[in-house]
């Protein structure tokens, strides 16, 4: 299993260096990979009906262009989103940016989506909330086919491409797509299309439930439920090493392919969450765990 961090993104504060600090101090702690999620756009907690975890103040490094910069400040970290909010996106520009950043970090770029949660963000950016579904499976098959076709020729419910493509090609042909979600149509849809899932549960009989479905769905839609990875979340609380070791394991053995350890949310501080990850690596360094 592979282990990761998810970058501290509410937190670390926006000073790039700190920033870049992080990803090489998680690289050599041992970890492979680093996770963020995406947010364009935040909005006043006083609008009428707002419900969200997040607003305008929540601070949101964009991953794309994040990463692109972790990729020259590393030299092997692996990155990966969790999601990124595919229907709120232009695909053709989002084939290219991703197609760049696979370039940048030599094929170690996983592209985790999702359709989300916020509607406000969705009428800013001036795409349609209640069709993100089935925006997102269109989406998955045209940047499949721009990351791998030298030009795509596509007329679809959503996109029309005339005989186009990108350049340059991702190193990865195509670049790995997961999803999150847990709703019923998000596990039939990554049951049908997606090379791996991000979902929120942790292990335990919900995971149990939830997993079994996922492998009906695979196998109702001819694919082998182990070709489908697996990505797990744990927070890791200050103090807190034998709940480290045991939820990693937990991850472990109910098939995970990357584990994400999350530091947000335990008042940490800016550098605080470089020195805990660094601690929590070498807790799970001394039980062969990483």
């Amino acid at each position: 299993m592979e282990i990761g961090t998810v970058l501290p993104q509410l937190e670390i504060g926006h000073d790039p260096e700190t920033i870049a600090d992080y990803a090489q101090r998680v690289e050599a702690s041992g970890y492979e990979h680093v996770l963020a999620y995406d947010h364009v756009l935040g909005v006043n907690p006083d609008r009428e009906g707002w419900d969200g975890p997040y607003d305008y103040e929540s601070t949101f490094h964009e991953p794309l262009t994040t990463f692109s910069y972790l990729a020259g400040r590393t030299d092997e970290l692996s990155v990966m989103t969790g999601i990124l909010v595919l229907p709120q996106r232009q695909t053709a520009l989002v084939a290219k940016q991703a197609a760049q950043l696979d370039r940048f970090t030599d094929g170690r770029f996983r592209m985790g989506v999702g359709v989300g949660w916020n509607e406000p963000e969705y009428v800013a950016l001036g795409e349609d909330f209640s069709r993100r579904g089935n925006r997102i499976e269109e989406q998955v098959e045209v940047l499949r086919r721009l990351w791998t076709d030298d030009l795509v020729d596509f007329d679809g419910e959503f996109h029309e491409i005339p005989d186009a493509g990108i350049r340059p090609l991702p190193v990865q042909q195509p670049i790995p797509l997961w999803m999150g979600g847990m709703a019923d149509p998000v596990k039939r849809r990554v049951a049908r299309i997606a090379d791996g899932w991000l979902p929120q549960f942790q292990p335990g009989d919900e995971a149990e439930d939830h997993l079994a479905d996922l492998y009906e769905y695979a196998e109702d839609a001819g694919r082998d439920p182990d070709d489908i990875g697996l990505g797990g979340r744990m927070y890791a609380v200050p103090g807190e090493e034998d709940e480290w070791i045991e939820r990693a394991q937990a991850w472990r053995d109910i098939g995970a392919d990357s584990l994400s350890i999350s530091t947000m949310y335990q008042g940490l501080e800016g550098e605080d969450h470089t020195a805990h990850v660094e601690r929590v690596a070498a807790v799970l360094a001394e039980t062969g765990l990483l």
